[in-house]
Protein backbone atom coordinates (compact mmCIF):
# COMPACT_ATOMS: atom_id res chain seq x y z
CA UNK A 1 0.00 0.00 0.00
CA UNK A 2 1.16 3.13 -0.56
CA UNK A 3 2.70 5.67 1.97
CA UNK A 4 0.32 7.95 3.67
CA UNK A 5 1.71 11.53 3.54
CA UNK A 6 0.02 14.88 3.58
CA UNK A 7 0.30 14.73 -0.60
CA UNK A 8 -2.82 11.85 -0.45
CA UNK A 9 -5.66 12.60 0.82
CA UNK A 10 -8.34 10.15 2.30
CA UNK A 11 -9.74 7.30 0.20
CA UNK A 12 -6.91 8.02 -2.34
CA UNK A 13 -4.94 5.46 -1.44
CA UNK A 14 -4.28 1.93 -3.52
CA UNK A 15 -2.66 -1.29 -3.71
CA UNK A 16 0.53 -1.76 -4.71
CA UNK A 17 0.61 -3.78 -8.60
CA UNK A 18 -1.12 -3.03 -11.20
CA UNK A 19 -4.30 -0.47 -11.53
CA UNK A 20 -7.62 -1.89 -13.02
CA UNK A 21 -7.24 1.70 -15.55
CA UNK A 22 -3.85 0.67 -16.16
CA UNK A 23 -4.92 -2.68 -17.24
CA UNK A 24 -7.63 -1.64 -19.43
CA UNK A 25 -4.80 -0.05 -21.44
CA UNK A 26 -3.07 -3.32 -22.22
CA UNK A 27 -6.21 -4.72 -23.23
CA UNK A 28 -6.00 -6.70 -26.42
CA UNK A 29 -8.86 -5.14 -27.67
CA UNK A 30 -9.88 -1.51 -27.06
CA UNK A 31 -11.68 -0.93 -24.12
CA UNK A 32 -15.38 0.98 -23.80
CA UNK A 33 -15.61 4.03 -21.09
CA UNK A 34 -17.73 2.24 -19.13
CA UNK A 35 -14.58 -0.04 -18.14
CA UNK A 36 -12.21 3.48 -18.24
CA UNK A 37 -14.39 5.98 -16.21
CA UNK A 38 -13.77 6.25 -12.73
CA UNK A 39 -16.40 7.13 -10.19
CA UNK A 40 -15.27 7.51 -6.73
CA UNK A 41 -16.19 9.31 -4.13
CA UNK A 42 -14.41 9.24 -0.29
CA UNK A 43 -17.94 8.68 1.87
CA UNK A 44 -16.12 9.14 5.43
CA UNK A 45 -14.31 6.78 7.87
CA UNK A 46 -17.04 6.31 10.52
CA UNK A 47 -17.74 3.54 11.66
CA UNK A 48 -21.25 1.09 10.81
CA UNK A 49 -23.07 0.45 13.90
CA UNK A 50 -23.53 -3.01 14.82
CA UNK A 51 -27.29 -3.64 15.61
CA UNK A 52 -28.42 -2.28 12.04
CA UNK A 53 -26.89 -6.74 11.51
CA UNK A 54 -28.81 -7.91 14.44
CA UNK A 55 -31.92 -5.25 15.61
CA UNK A 56 -35.24 -6.36 15.13
CA UNK A 57 -36.13 -3.12 15.51
CA UNK A 58 -33.90 -1.97 12.77
CA UNK A 59 -35.48 -4.88 10.78
CA UNK A 60 -38.73 -3.49 11.28
CA UNK A 61 -37.58 -0.05 10.16
CA UNK A 62 -36.37 -1.60 6.64
CA UNK A 63 -39.60 -3.44 6.34
CA UNK A 64 -41.54 -0.39 6.79
CA UNK A 65 -39.04 2.81 5.60
CA UNK A 66 -37.44 1.03 2.71
CA UNK A 67 -38.42 -2.47 1.62
CA UNK A 68 -42.04 -0.70 0.01
CA UNK A 69 -40.51 1.97 -2.04
CA UNK A 70 -37.35 0.39 -3.69
CA UNK A 71 -37.53 -1.61 -7.20
CA UNK A 72 -37.27 -5.70 -5.83
CA UNK A 73 -35.67 -7.72 -8.21
CA UNK A 74 -38.85 -10.51 -8.61
CA UNK A 75 -38.02 -13.28 -11.71
CA UNK A 76 -36.53 -12.64 -15.22
CA UNK A 77 -38.85 -12.84 -18.47
CA UNK A 78 -37.99 -16.61 -19.08
CA UNK A 79 -39.30 -17.24 -15.62
CA UNK A 80 -43.10 -16.79 -17.21
CA UNK A 81 -42.72 -16.70 -21.10
CA UNK A 82 -46.53 -17.11 -21.58
CA UNK A 83 -49.38 -15.64 -21.21
CA UNK A 84 -50.62 -17.34 -17.85
CA UNK A 85 -47.29 -17.98 -16.34
CA UNK A 86 -46.88 -16.94 -13.15
CA UNK A 87 -43.87 -16.81 -10.36
CA UNK A 88 -44.79 -16.02 -6.74
CA UNK A 89 -42.40 -13.77 -5.42
CA UNK A 90 -42.33 -13.29 -1.66
CA UNK A 91 -40.01 -10.83 0.91
CA UNK A 92 -40.26 -9.20 4.08
CA UNK A 93 -43.85 -10.39 4.80
CA UNK A 94 -45.30 -9.70 1.28
CA UNK A 95 -46.56 -12.04 -0.95
CA UNK A 96 -46.85 -11.12 -5.13
CA UNK A 97 -48.00 -13.06 -8.45
CA UNK A 98 -46.33 -11.72 -11.20
CA UNK A 99 -48.40 -12.83 -14.18
CA UNK A 100 -47.55 -12.68 -17.53
CA UNK A 101 -50.77 -11.35 -19.53
CA UNK A 102 -52.74 -12.09 -22.76
CA UNK A 103 -51.15 -9.18 -24.81
CA UNK A 104 -47.43 -10.10 -23.52
CA UNK A 105 -47.44 -7.16 -20.49
CA UNK A 106 -46.65 -8.29 -16.74
CA UNK A 107 -48.71 -7.25 -14.02
CA UNK A 108 -47.72 -8.26 -10.29
CA UNK A 109 -50.70 -8.25 -7.50
CA UNK A 110 -50.82 -9.49 -4.05
CA UNK A 111 -51.26 -12.82 -3.65
CA UNK A 112 -53.58 -13.07 -1.04
CA UNK A 113 -57.83 -13.93 -1.00
CA UNK A 114 -59.57 -11.15 -0.33
CA UNK A 115 -61.99 -13.52 1.62
CA UNK A 116 -59.95 -15.00 4.57
CA UNK A 117 -56.48 -13.74 3.95
CA UNK A 118 -55.25 -17.68 2.43
CA UNK A 119 -52.13 -17.59 -0.28
CA UNK A 120 -53.85 -17.74 -3.22
CA UNK A 121 -50.50 -19.66 -4.75
CA UNK A 122 -47.66 -21.31 -2.97
CA UNK A 123 -45.29 -21.86 -6.26
CA UNK A 124 -44.70 -20.98 -9.34
CA UNK A 125 -46.98 -21.86 -12.46
CA UNK A 126 -49.45 -21.47 -15.56
CA UNK A 127 -53.12 -20.21 -14.76
CA UNK A 128 -56.05 -18.43 -16.63
CA UNK A 129 -57.93 -17.53 -12.74
CA UNK A 130 -56.77 -17.70 -9.26
CA UNK A 131 -58.84 -19.82 -7.18
CA UNK A 132 -58.30 -19.96 -3.80
CA UNK A 133 -58.39 -23.47 -2.82
CA UNK A 134 -60.08 -22.30 1.02
CA UNK A 135 -63.51 -21.36 -0.07
CA UNK A 136 -63.37 -20.90 -4.20
CA UNK A 137 -63.12 -16.65 -3.85
CA UNK A 138 -61.70 -16.23 -7.63
CA UNK A 139 -59.51 -13.20 -9.52
CA UNK A 140 -58.53 -13.35 -13.28
CA UNK A 141 -55.07 -13.19 -14.20
CA UNK A 142 -55.00 -9.22 -14.67
CA UNK A 143 -55.98 -9.35 -10.64
CA UNK A 144 -59.80 -8.46 -11.46
CA UNK A 145 -62.54 -10.13 -9.52
CA UNK A 146 -63.70 -13.05 -10.53
CA UNK A 147 -66.45 -15.12 -8.71
CA UNK A 148 -67.33 -16.21 -5.47
CA UNK A 149 -69.50 -19.01 -4.46
CA UNK A 150 -72.63 -18.10 -1.89
CA UNK A 151 -72.53 -14.42 -3.66
CA UNK A 152 -75.89 -14.27 -1.65
CA UNK A 153 -73.98 -14.09 1.44
CA UNK A 154 -72.02 -11.22 0.76
CA UNK A 155 -74.27 -8.42 -0.08
CA UNK A 156 -71.81 -5.79 1.44
CA UNK A 157 -68.71 -6.89 -0.68
CA UNK A 158 -70.59 -6.23 -4.49
CA UNK A 159 -70.17 -2.11 -4.16
CA UNK A 160 -66.67 -2.84 -3.36
CA UNK A 161 -63.33 -3.23 -5.30
CA UNK A 162 -62.82 -6.65 -4.66
CA UNK A 163 -59.52 -5.98 -7.23
CA UNK A 164 -56.57 -7.42 -5.71
CA UNK A 165 -54.27 -4.73 -4.85
CA UNK A 166 -51.36 -4.16 -7.24
CA UNK A 167 -47.63 -3.35 -7.93
CA UNK A 168 -45.90 -1.90 -9.93
CA UNK A 169 -44.28 -3.25 -12.29
CA UNK A 170 -40.95 -2.70 -14.34
CA UNK A 171 -38.77 -4.40 -17.10
CA UNK A 172 -35.26 -4.23 -18.18
CA UNK A 173 -32.62 -6.50 -19.69
CA UNK A 174 -34.56 -9.68 -19.45
CA UNK A 175 -35.02 -8.87 -15.79
CA UNK A 176 -38.22 -8.20 -14.31
CA UNK A 177 -38.96 -6.04 -10.79
CA UNK A 178 -41.73 -4.70 -8.98
CA UNK A 179 -42.31 -1.76 -6.35
CA UNK A 180 -45.56 -2.43 -3.56
CA UNK A 181 -46.00 1.50 -3.27
CA UNK A 182 -46.39 3.35 -6.18
CA UNK A 183 -44.27 6.58 -7.14
CA UNK A 184 -40.88 7.90 -6.69
CA UNK A 185 -38.20 7.08 -9.43
CA UNK A 186 -39.04 5.09 -12.37
CA UNK A 187 -37.13 1.40 -12.74
CA UNK A 188 -34.75 3.27 -15.31
CA UNK A 189 -34.12 6.30 -13.19
CA UNK A 190 -33.26 4.03 -10.54
CA UNK A 191 -31.14 1.76 -12.12
CA UNK A 192 -28.78 4.72 -13.79
CA UNK A 193 -26.24 4.18 -15.36
CA UNK A 194 -26.86 0.57 -15.04
CA UNK A 195 -28.66 0.57 -18.31
CA UNK A 196 -26.05 1.98 -20.65
CA UNK A 197 -23.62 -0.28 -19.48
CA UNK A 198 -25.28 -3.61 -20.20
CA UNK A 199 -26.15 -2.29 -23.49
CA UNK A 200 -22.82 -3.95 -24.99
CA UNK A 201 -23.65 -7.14 -22.64
CA UNK A 202 -27.15 -7.80 -24.25
CA UNK A 203 -28.78 -9.79 -20.97
CA UNK A 204 -32.27 -9.69 -22.74
CA UNK A 205 -31.04 -12.64 -25.13
CA UNK A 206 -29.37 -14.49 -22.64
CA UNK A 207 -32.00 -17.26 -20.61
CA UNK A 208 -31.39 -18.77 -16.28
CA UNK A 209 -29.51 -22.12 -16.99
CA UNK A 210 -28.94 -22.60 -13.34
CA UNK A 211 -30.74 -21.26 -10.41
CA UNK A 212 -29.68 -22.32 -7.05
CA UNK A 213 -30.88 -20.42 -3.39
CA UNK A 214 -30.00 -20.84 0.15
CA UNK A 215 -30.70 -20.16 3.72
CA UNK A 216 -27.92 -18.22 5.57
CA UNK A 217 -27.76 -18.00 8.89
CA UNK A 218 -26.52 -14.43 8.89
CA UNK A 219 -27.97 -11.29 8.46
CA UNK A 220 -28.66 -10.19 4.43
CA UNK A 221 -26.91 -7.48 4.57
CA UNK A 222 -24.17 -9.33 6.53
CA UNK A 223 -24.10 -12.16 3.60
CA UNK A 224 -24.92 -9.50 1.04
CA UNK A 225 -21.43 -7.18 2.01
CA UNK A 226 -19.20 -10.70 1.50
CA UNK A 227 -19.53 -10.09 -1.86
CA UNK A 228 -19.34 -6.79 -2.28
CA UNK A 229 -15.56 -6.37 -2.32
CA UNK A 230 -12.92 -8.66 -3.51
CA UNK A 231 -10.09 -8.45 -0.75
CA UNK A 232 -11.10 -10.47 1.51
CA UNK A 233 -9.88 -13.68 -1.20
CA UNK A 234 -6.14 -12.58 0.84
CA UNK A 235 -7.39 -15.38 3.35
CA UNK A 236 -10.82 -16.46 2.62
CA UNK A 237 -10.11 -17.94 -1.26
CA UNK A 238 -6.29 -18.68 -1.22
CA UNK A 239 -7.02 -20.67 -4.39
CA UNK A 240 -7.83 -17.89 -6.24
CA UNK A 241 -4.95 -16.06 -5.80
CA UNK A 242 -2.58 -16.73 -8.31
CA UNK A 243 -4.96 -15.45 -11.04
CA UNK A 244 -6.89 -12.70 -9.06
CA UNK A 245 -6.21 -9.32 -8.65
CA UNK A 246 -7.86 -8.97 -5.51
CA UNK A 247 -6.94 -5.99 -4.02
CA UNK A 248 -5.27 -3.93 -7.07
CA UNK A 249 -9.51 -4.27 -8.30
CA UNK A 250 -11.53 -1.21 -8.69
CA UNK A 251 -14.34 -0.30 -6.73
CA UNK A 252 -16.40 2.84 -8.31
CA UNK A 253 -19.87 4.17 -7.22
CA UNK A 254 -22.73 6.41 -9.27
CA UNK A 255 -25.50 8.60 -7.06
CA UNK A 256 -27.28 6.13 -4.46
CA UNK A 257 -28.04 2.80 -6.40
CA UNK A 258 -25.98 1.55 -8.15
CA UNK A 259 -21.82 0.01 -7.63
CA UNK A 260 -19.70 -2.07 -9.56
CA UNK A 261 -16.84 -3.92 -8.23
CA UNK A 262 -14.16 -4.89 -11.39
CA UNK A 263 -12.02 -7.68 -10.53
CA UNK A 264 -9.44 -8.57 -13.23
CA UNK A 265 -8.65 -12.39 -13.46
CA UNK A 266 -5.48 -13.74 -15.51
CA UNK A 267 -3.38 -11.58 -13.49
CA UNK A 268 -1.39 -12.52 -10.20
CA UNK A 269 -2.79 -10.72 -6.66
CA UNK A 270 -0.17 -8.47 -5.70
CA UNK A 271 -0.03 -10.44 -2.29
CA UNK A 272 2.05 -13.37 -4.03
CA UNK A 273 5.77 -12.49 -3.92
CA UNK A 274 7.04 -14.92 -7.04
CA UNK A 275 4.81 -16.76 -9.57
CA UNK A 276 5.42 -18.98 -12.06
CA UNK A 277 4.56 -17.98 -15.04
CA UNK A 278 2.25 -17.03 -17.37
CA UNK A 279 1.43 -20.65 -18.24
CA UNK A 280 0.95 -21.10 -14.97
CA UNK A 281 -1.56 -18.45 -14.64
CA UNK A 282 -3.58 -19.79 -16.86
CA UNK A 283 -3.53 -23.49 -15.70
CA UNK A 284 -4.54 -22.36 -12.13
CA UNK A 285 -7.38 -20.07 -13.71
CA UNK A 286 -8.61 -23.33 -15.69
CA UNK A 287 -8.62 -25.16 -12.05
CA UNK A 288 -10.34 -22.95 -9.85
CA UNK A 289 -11.68 -20.38 -12.35
CA UNK A 290 -15.27 -22.12 -12.24
CA UNK A 291 -17.19 -20.34 -15.31
CA UNK A 292 -14.60 -20.82 -18.14
CA UNK A 293 -14.63 -24.66 -18.44
CA UNK A 294 -18.20 -25.07 -18.74
CA UNK A 295 -18.07 -23.50 -22.46
CA UNK A 296 -15.83 -25.88 -23.85
CA UNK A 297 -16.33 -29.41 -24.81
CA UNK A 298 -13.76 -32.18 -23.52
CA UNK A 299 -11.27 -32.69 -26.42
CA UNK A 300 -11.65 -29.76 -28.27
CA UNK A 301 -8.83 -27.77 -29.82
CA UNK A 302 -9.71 -25.21 -27.78
CA UNK A 303 -10.76 -26.78 -24.70
CA UNK A 304 -9.12 -24.44 -21.77
CA UNK A 305 -7.13 -27.78 -20.67
CA UNK A 306 -5.03 -27.41 -23.60
CA UNK A 307 -4.56 -23.65 -23.73
CA UNK A 308 -0.94 -22.54 -24.07
CA UNK A 309 0.35 -19.21 -23.38
CA UNK A 310 2.34 -18.33 -26.86
CA UNK A 311 5.41 -16.48 -26.50
CA UNK A 312 5.38 -13.06 -26.04
CA UNK A 313 1.48 -13.09 -24.97
CA UNK A 314 0.34 -12.57 -21.27
CA UNK A 315 -1.72 -14.99 -19.64
CA UNK A 316 -4.73 -12.70 -19.78
CA UNK A 317 -4.25 -12.56 -23.85
CA UNK A 318 -4.11 -16.06 -24.22
CA UNK A 319 -7.33 -16.81 -21.98
CA UNK A 320 -9.06 -13.68 -23.62
CA UNK A 321 -8.30 -14.99 -27.40
CA UNK A 322 -9.43 -18.92 -26.42
CA UNK A 323 -12.56 -17.59 -24.88
CA UNK A 324 -13.07 -14.88 -27.95
CA UNK A 325 -13.55 -17.52 -30.28
CA UNK A 326 -15.51 -20.13 -27.66
CA UNK A 327 -18.12 -17.92 -27.51
CA UNK A 328 -18.33 -16.86 -30.92
CA UNK A 329 -18.78 -19.96 -31.73
CA UNK A 330 -21.02 -21.26 -29.52
CA UNK A 331 -23.29 -18.16 -29.79
CA UNK A 332 -22.79 -17.54 -33.61
CA UNK A 333 -22.31 -13.70 -32.35
CA UNK A 334 -19.22 -11.95 -33.09
CA UNK A 335 -16.86 -11.29 -30.16
CA UNK A 336 -14.09 -9.84 -31.92
CA UNK A 337 -14.46 -6.78 -30.19
CA UNK A 338 -14.57 -7.79 -26.79
CA UNK A 339 -12.37 -6.98 -24.19
CA UNK A 340 -10.48 -8.86 -22.07
CA UNK A 341 -12.04 -7.75 -19.21
CA UNK A 342 -15.58 -8.32 -20.81
CA UNK A 343 -14.70 -12.55 -21.60
CA UNK A 344 -12.49 -13.01 -18.60
CA UNK A 345 -12.99 -10.63 -15.27
CA UNK A 346 -15.76 -10.26 -12.41
CA UNK A 347 -17.52 -6.96 -13.28
CA UNK A 348 -20.07 -7.04 -10.28
CA UNK A 349 -22.72 -4.54 -10.49
CA UNK A 350 -24.94 -4.51 -7.27
CA UNK A 351 -28.26 -2.48 -7.63
CA UNK A 352 -29.94 -1.09 -4.22
CA UNK A 353 -30.85 -2.91 -2.11
CA UNK A 354 -29.84 -6.08 -3.35
CA UNK A 355 -29.53 -6.92 -6.95
CA UNK A 356 -25.97 -7.85 -8.20
CA UNK A 357 -25.91 -8.72 -11.86
CA UNK A 358 -22.14 -9.44 -13.43
CA UNK A 359 -21.24 -7.48 -16.47
CA UNK A 360 -19.51 -8.78 -19.49
CA UNK A 361 -19.70 -11.72 -21.99
CA UNK A 362 -19.05 -14.77 -20.49
CA UNK A 363 -21.78 -16.53 -18.33
CA UNK A 364 -23.40 -14.59 -16.40
CA UNK A 365 -23.91 -14.81 -12.69
CA UNK A 366 -26.59 -12.82 -10.53
CA UNK A 367 -26.55 -12.47 -7.09
CA UNK A 368 -29.64 -11.26 -4.94
CA UNK A 369 -30.30 -11.52 -1.20
CA UNK A 370 -33.59 -11.42 0.93
CA UNK A 371 -33.98 -11.00 5.06
CA UNK A 372 -34.94 -14.00 6.37
CA UNK A 373 -37.64 -15.10 9.28
CA UNK A 374 -35.24 -13.20 12.08
CA UNK A 375 -32.45 -10.69 11.82
CA UNK A 376 -29.71 -13.60 11.97
CA UNK A 377 -31.08 -15.57 8.73
CA UNK A 378 -31.03 -14.71 5.09
CA UNK A 379 -31.87 -16.18 1.74
CA UNK A 380 -29.00 -15.82 -0.97
CA UNK A 381 -30.26 -17.02 -4.55
CA UNK A 382 -27.67 -17.64 -7.38
CA UNK A 383 -28.49 -17.66 -11.64
CA UNK A 384 -26.24 -18.16 -13.96
CA UNK A 385 -27.53 -16.92 -17.39
CA UNK A 386 -25.82 -18.30 -20.80
CA UNK A 387 -26.42 -16.49 -23.98
CA UNK A 388 -28.92 -18.22 -26.34
CA UNK A 389 -27.25 -19.16 -29.61
CA UNK A 390 -28.07 -16.29 -32.27
CA UNK A 391 -31.31 -17.47 -33.88
CA UNK A 392 -32.88 -19.52 -31.64
CA UNK A 393 -35.96 -19.11 -28.90
CA UNK A 394 -35.04 -18.05 -25.64
CA UNK A 395 -36.28 -21.36 -23.82
CA UNK A 396 -38.17 -21.17 -19.85
CA UNK A 397 -35.88 -20.51 -17.69
CA UNK A 398 -34.16 -23.24 -15.08
CA UNK A 399 -36.46 -24.19 -12.07
CA UNK A 400 -35.56 -22.97 -8.49
CA UNK A 401 -33.08 -25.75 -6.11
CA UNK A 402 -33.53 -24.22 -2.62
CA UNK A 403 -30.73 -25.38 -0.17
CA UNK A 404 -32.09 -25.27 3.70
CA UNK A 405 -29.66 -24.41 6.78
CA UNK A 406 -28.55 -27.71 7.10
CA UNK A 407 -27.50 -28.14 3.88
CA UNK A 408 -24.08 -26.55 1.76
CA UNK A 409 -23.63 -24.85 -1.54
CA UNK A 410 -21.55 -28.17 -2.99
CA UNK A 411 -25.26 -30.13 -2.88
CA UNK A 412 -26.45 -27.83 -5.85
CA UNK A 413 -23.73 -29.94 -8.08
CA UNK A 414 -24.55 -27.73 -11.41
CA UNK A 415 -22.63 -24.86 -9.16
CA UNK A 416 -19.43 -26.57 -10.15
CA UNK A 417 -16.57 -25.45 -8.01
CA UNK A 418 -18.56 -21.64 -7.47
CA UNK A 419 -19.77 -24.17 -4.84
CA UNK A 420 -16.43 -24.78 -2.81
CA UNK A 421 -15.91 -21.09 -3.67
CA UNK A 422 -19.38 -20.07 -1.61
CA UNK A 423 -18.99 -22.31 0.92
CA UNK A 424 -15.61 -20.78 1.67
CA UNK A 425 -18.13 -17.71 2.48
CA UNK A 426 -20.19 -19.63 4.52
CA UNK A 427 -17.02 -20.60 6.96
CA UNK A 428 -17.15 -16.96 7.92
CA UNK A 429 -20.75 -15.81 8.57
CA UNK A 430 -22.55 -17.48 10.36
CA UNK A 431 -19.52 -16.30 12.98
CA UNK A 432 -19.67 -12.83 11.61
CA UNK A 433 -23.45 -12.62 12.72
CA UNK A 434 -22.46 -13.92 16.22
CA UNK A 435 -19.72 -11.39 16.60
CA UNK A 436 -21.84 -9.00 15.84
CA UNK A 437 -24.40 -9.83 17.99
CA UNK A 438 -21.29 -10.21 21.10
CA UNK A 439 -19.48 -6.99 20.10
CA UNK A 440 -18.02 -4.57 23.07
CA UNK A 441 -17.84 -1.87 20.94
CA UNK A 442 -20.33 -2.44 18.74
CA UNK A 443 -18.94 -0.68 15.41
CA UNK A 444 -18.42 -2.26 12.00
CA UNK A 445 -15.16 -0.78 10.31
CA UNK A 446 -14.37 -0.40 6.67
CA UNK A 447 -11.56 0.37 4.47
CA UNK A 448 -12.27 3.51 2.73
CA UNK A 449 -12.05 2.13 -0.68
CA UNK A 450 -12.28 -1.52 -1.19
CA UNK A 451 -15.45 -1.21 1.08
CA UNK A 452 -16.94 1.82 -0.71
CA UNK A 453 -19.39 -0.14 -2.03
CA UNK A 454 -20.54 -1.12 0.83
CA UNK A 455 -20.42 2.57 2.33
CA UNK A 456 -22.70 3.52 -0.62
CA UNK A 457 -24.94 1.15 0.56
CA UNK A 458 -24.91 1.91 3.92
CA UNK A 459 -25.69 5.45 2.74
CA UNK A 460 -28.81 5.03 0.81
CA UNK A 461 -30.41 2.94 3.43
CA UNK A 462 -29.72 5.29 6.04
CA UNK A 463 -31.25 7.67 3.99
CA UNK A 464 -34.68 5.42 3.45
CA UNK A 465 -34.60 4.73 7.41
CA UNK A 466 -34.84 8.54 7.94
CA UNK A 467 -37.27 9.39 5.40
CA UNK A 468 -35.10 11.08 3.10
CA UNK A 469 -35.72 8.51 0.65
CA UNK A 470 -39.34 6.86 0.32
CA UNK A 471 -42.71 7.71 1.50
CA UNK A 472 -41.78 7.49 5.34
CA UNK A 473 -40.77 10.78 7.69
CA UNK A 474 -38.29 9.87 10.87
CA UNK A 475 -40.62 9.96 13.64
Amino acid sequence: MADRDSEIALGEDRSEGISWVELMARDSRKPPHILTEESYTFRGSDPIPADRYTSEEFARLERERMWPYVWQFAAREEDLPEAGDYVVYENVGRTYLVVRQDDGSIRAMHNVCLHRGRKLRTGDGSAEKFVCPFHGFAWNKDGSFNSMPCQWDFPHLMERNMDLPGAEVGRWGGYVFIRDEKGGPSLEEFLAPLPDHFKRWRHEECATVMRVAKEVPANWKVTMEAFMEAWHTIVTHPQLLPFTGDSNAAYWTWGDNVNVNLVPFGVMSPHIQEGQGEQWIVDEFIKYNGRSADNYEEGASDNPMAIKVPEGLTAREALGAAMRNAYTESTGYDHEDATDAELLDALVYNVFPNFAPWGGFMPNVVYSWKPGRTPDTCVMEVRVLARIPKGQPIPHGTPLRFLTLDQKWTEAAELGILGDVFEQDMDNLPYVQQGLHASKNGKVNLGNYQEIRIRQFQDTMMKYINGELGGSKEA
